[in-house]
């Protein structure tokens, strides 16, 4: 795509001499929603590790806004604009709601006013401690402050883990809004593919450490074969969609 903001070309990635992903091709556009679907063990978390600079990739290339990225270090690449809310929420649980948006990078101080208007039920439990709030809110508070320090490339790894549908409803359409808003591309590792499809652009499916499937993310919502074979091994999702 012409305004790719994100690619990821041949992306061979792993642990302990053991490949994970192989030959993964990506990309992720200005202003868009890119959802990472597929079984555990398949390889999302992997993928994101090795964009964020958390994890070395075997071979391959990774190029964030013109510049190849594949083995810079994770605060450099948090300088260039990259922000990765992982698995688990990387909040500080000791800390309220307000002192987290007073912990920007380089000591800067985060707008907290624009992260009570993304969710505004964190205005209320500022004085909080983030130990003390319900998953759903824990994880308003991780998608809040990574919104507000303004990312061109933002990276979520299941919002979803531990919470009900009801709850990744209130956050996946707050996403989108800010990609559309700020021009910023976000990549999307969500287990609800329902949920996830119905903010994203496009999709991409791995199986087994390969992409076996991209498409329109309306064309998946209406593939529940591929989808389905997608989560029971590759083999079955490549008989369901031969040409990814």
């Amino acid at each position: 795509m012409s305004d790719s903001l994100l690619t990821i070309e041949q992306l061979t990635a792993g642990y302990d001499e053991s490949a994970v992903i192989r030959n993964i091709d990506l990309e992720v556009g200005s202003g868009e929603v890119v959802a990472l679907l597929g079984a555990n063990g398949a390889g999302k978390t992997t993928t994101l590790r090795v964009v964020s600079g958390l994890l070395r990739p075997v071979s391959g290339s990774v190029t964030f806004a013109g510049v190849q990225v594949a083995r810079m270090a994770p605060n450099k690449l948090a300088r260039r604009g990259l922000v990765h809310v992982p698995e688990g929420r990387g909040i500080f649980y000791g800390l309220t709601v307000a002192e987290h948006f007073r912990l920007g990078p380089r000591g800067t101080k985060l707008d907290a006013g624009a992260a009570y208007s993304y969710f505004p039920a964190l205005a209320a439990l500022r004085e909080r401690r983030a130990g003390l709030l319900s998953g759903g809110e824990q994880q308003m508070l991780a998608v809040a402050r990574a919104l507000v320090r303004r990312p061109r490339l933002l990276l979520l790894d299941e919002l979803s883990l531990g919470l009900a549908p009801v709850i990744v409803e209130q956050l996946l359409p707050v996403v989108r809004q800010f990609a559309t808003e700020t021009g910023a591309g976000v990549l999307l590792v969500e287990q609800h593919v329902r949920l996830a499809l119905g903010v994203a652009d496009r999709g991409y499916i791995l199986s087994r450490g390969e992409i076996v499937a991209h498409e329109p993310a309306e064309t998946l919502r209406h593939n529940r074969q591929l989808l389905v074979a997608s989560y029971l091994g590759e083999s079955r999702a490549v008989e369901a969609h031969p040409h990814p």
